[in-house]
């Protein structure tokens, strides 16, 4: 039987078990390739109100229109995002609260895209 053996945090003077510190790069990749798609989703869908030959060209399917091209653009870019932020993160330290802040502003920012008072302002009539 194996046991865990117990050990005092110096920083709390609890008792717990320590944990080997491990690069927090793959959780921020994978925090910001969200933020990225999200960002992605606004300006695809602005871009189709903007431009009538993005418009088409991102018309997929004729029975959903372009929201199948916007909605799978945003998703080939947030994979993109996120294999390539791995791999450039995953041995790396990264701060954890700036990635977030970070992925929050570009969530903000892919939201406003999507609202329609914001992309019928770049309406191409």
């Amino acid at each position: 039987m194996r046991t865990v053996e117990d050990t005092t945090r110096p920083e709390t003077g609890s008792p717990g078990i320590d944990f080997p510190d491990k690069p927090e790069g793959p959780v921020v990749a994978a925090v910001l390739a969200g933020g990225i798609g999200c960002l992605a989703l606004g300006v695809f869908t602005t871009l189709a109100e903007a431009s009538s030959s993005i418009k088409d060209w991102l018309n997929w399917k004729d029975a959903v229109g372009p929201l199948a091209g916007k909605t799978g653009m945003a998703v080939i870019v947030w994979l993109i995002a996120w294999v390539a932020l791995h791999l450039f993160y995953r041995d790396k330290p990264f701060e954890t609260r700036r990635a977030l802040v970070i992925a929050l502003v570009l969530i903000g920012l892919g939201a406003l895209g999507t609202f329609p008072t914001f992309f019928q302002a770049f309406a191409s009539e």
